[in-house]
């Protein structure tokens, strides 16, 4: 009787720990697609119940064995995957930490872009609908206080789309990382020390991306303008006025120059009521820090190659502007 009940409870422990030592697995690497969503914090176990209940993997205990045999647990990521059902847990385990596997959509948003062109490229890149990104209400999006519109804060960066994400998420994302950079850069302090308010710091730096160049004329460009706001000229951009016809181009009449409009420099002194572009850290950061110099015009004479040049004397600016119109073949 002793050796029957020794057996018996043998057997017994043995249906009890058989889902541990030995869980139900499936062979291979599946077949078919299934989408499934591993959320921020989940545990090897809450992902192999994700796994399981999706029909991915025979049991969530194959899974959590599997994450344990090869301690990666840590590895585990949360977003959108792409797997297949039927799936040996190892396998699964090898698609969840293949990067190619997650289901997402990369956004590039270049530096100067205007607040309306970004909304449009990210529309055709993200697969959410123009209408709803124009829709979207900037209270819910976290602008700054002193912010009058998304202008000037989308910040230009690489941004991930996932799944189910929708048009206020997206724009928040792009709000918070010009906070972000905003914060590291100290952009509320630093705008005092050159007599401006953050706004106008923003503005300033919308200019000097917009007028392009190399990274390194940034910080001459914004001593450009601040030396001709300090003598009272009007700035006399054309990023400004192109800004106001809501146009790019390289050629701008004096027709251009006369268009009515609170952001025509030629006509109205001062800087224009708001940026023009989304600007990045380095136009950020040379407006905040121009360069020493006493320069009142640049003009960008080979823009193909971002050759600008600066001067202080009128004459060399004639001279320069005509160089730039024979780079145009308009002279």
């Amino acid at each position: 009787m002793v050796t029957v009940s020794m057996t018996a409870l043998g057997a017994g422990l043995y249906t009890v720990l058989k889902p541990y030592i030995a869980p139900a697995d499936f062979d291979g690497a599946g077949s078919g697609a299934v989408e499934v969503r591993i959320a921020p914090g989940a545990s090897a176990g809450d992902v192999g119940e994700v796994l399981a209940e999706a029909g991915v993997v025979a049991s969530a205990r194959s899974f959590v064995n599997a994450t344990e045999a090869r301690s990666v647990a840590d590895r585990l990521r949360p977003g959108h995957f792409r797997l297949r059902k039927g799936m040996a847990a190892g396998a699964a385990l090898d698609l969840l930490l293949a990067p190619a596997s997650r289901v997402i959509r990369r956004v590039t948003v270049p530096e100067g872009m205007r607040a309306a062109e970004t909304l449009r490229r990210l529309a055709e890149q993200t697969g959410l609908a123009l209408k709803e990104l124009r829709a979207v209400d900037p209270a819910l999006l976290g602008l700054p206080a002193y912010a009058k519109s998304l202008e000037g804060f989308l910040f230009p960066a690489t941004y991930e789309v996932e799944p189910g994400d929708t048009a206020v998420d997206v724009l928040a994302a792009m709000v918070e990382r010009f906070g972000a950079a905003a914060r590291h850069i100290r952009l509320a302090e630093r705008a005092a020390e050159v007599r401006l308010t953050p706004l106008e710091a923003v503005t300033v730096a919308s200019i000097v991306q917009a007028e392009g160049g190399r990274a390194a004329d940034f910080p001459k460009i914004a001593r450009v303008i601040y030396n001709r706001l300090k003598q009272g000229t009007p700035l006399q951009l054309d990023t400004t006025v192109l800004y106001a016809q809501g146009r790019r181009t390289l050629k701008v009449t004096e027709r251009d120059t006369k268009v009515s409009s609170p952001y025509n420099t030629y006509l109205r002194p001062g800087l224009p009521p708001g940026p023009i572009a989304n600007p990045g850290e380095k136009a950020l950061l040379a407006a905040l820090k121009p360069a020493k110099g006493n320069w009142r015009w640049f003009v960008t004479t080979d823009p193909a190659h971002r050759i600008t040049k600066f001067t202080n004397k009128e004459s060399e600016f004639v001279r320069y502007r005509e160089e730039f119109h024979r780079y145009l073949g308009t002279k």
